[in-house]
Parts: C-alpha cells; structure tokens; sequence
C-alpha cells in the first residue's frame, strides 16, 4: 500500500480517495431520498382528514434544542477532524465523543417527539399528513441512530488502533454523513417544523 504523506492520512492512499468518492456519489443517492421524502411531504401536508395539523402537535422547544444539538454536533465532528489531523488523538477521541453524546441527545429529544405526537392522535395511520410526517422525520433520525452507533465503532477503534490511514479515512467518511445529517435538519426545521408552526 502506496502512502502519500503530502495529503492529509484520510487522502493518503488510492484506496482511501476511492472510499471517499464512492461515498460521495452514495451521498447523492442520500440527497434523491431526502428529496423524495420532501416532495411527498408538500404534496400531502394539506392532508389532514382526521387528524391533527402541524400546528396542533408542534411544541417549539424540543424541535429547537434538537436543532441545538445537531449543529452544535456538526461543529464538533469538524474539531474531530481536525484534531486527527493535527494527530492529536485524545482530543480527536473527546470531540469525538461529545459528537456522540450531542447525537444521543438529539435521539432521545425526538423519541419523546413521537411519543407526543402519538398521544396527540398524529399516527401514520391517521391522515396522509401525519403519514408522511413521521415518515420523514423517522427516516432522519433513524439515519442519526445508525450514524451514533457507526461514530460509536470508529471512536473505539481509534481509541485501540491510533491513526492509520483506514481509521482516519473511516473518520473522515463518518463526518461527510454526520454533516450530511445536519445539512438534512436544517431543511426539515425550516420547511416542516417553521412553516407548520405557522
């Protein structure tokens, strides 16, 4: 395995370029779900038959500490990364780590929004609106749920392995899709949440 030491260690092999251009094209194909998901979403918000409307079930505060959480994650994954390539491991290990508690916080803040909304009468069952309401939003956090635990084995494997150009390339990766994630938020607090709310 060819080493370039001129790139930073997550570039510094053919394989590791490859890597990080299949996931972008694998990003591409996360961008035209999302999209999908949107394009539903407008069709139907008007949908409500029986159930409730946004407006009805949206409680401004969980949906703003959420919004908190993930871009104060998105901020901290970037210190991860750049503590990895500063090869200062404990720091890239605690940013890294505090990426994952703000990840489990967010989970944990929209469990408790689904259990209000099933409370509230809002089921996938209950209107096309509420349908594909929890649709999306379950569709995001479940990506969320499946980035905490990947996070979770990069941050143990860098903690028994050190930086090697694998690890640092899976680092990497990790954090295109944790930023991927946030970038997603951000559209679904301001088109959902905010235009709901209204």
């Amino acid at each position: 395995m060819k080493i370039d030491s001129a790139q930073p260690l997550e570039y510094s092999t053919e394989q590791n370029r490859m890597n990080i251009l299949g996931f972008w094209l694998f990003l591409g194909a996360e961008i035209m779900l999302f999209a999908t998901l949107f394009t539903s979403y407008f069709i139907y918000e008007d949908r409500i038959g029986n159930g409730p409307a946004g407006s009805e079930i949206f409680e401004i505060s969980p949906v703003l500490i959420e919004t908190i959480l993930l871009l104060t994650s998105s901020f901290t994954i970037g210190l991860a990364v750049n503590a990895m390539r500063l090869q200062r491991k404990n720091a890239m290990l605690a940013f890294l780590g505090i990426t994952l508690l703000l990840g489990a916080g967010f989970i944990s803040f929209e469990v408790y929004e689904f259990i209000h909304y099933y409370h509230e009468g809002a089921a996938l069952q209950s209107s096309a609106y509420t349908g594909i309401l929890l649709t999306t939003l379950g569709t995001h956090g479940a990506h969320v749920t499946f980035g905490f635990f990947w996070g979770l084995f990069i941050f143990l494997q860098i903690r028994k392995q050190g930086f090697t150009p694998q690890t640092a390339n899976k680092s990497f990766i990790f954090s295109l899709y944790w930023h991927f994630l946030d970038v997603m938020w951000i559209f679904i607090f301001s088109f959902i949440y905010l235009k709901g709310m209204m």
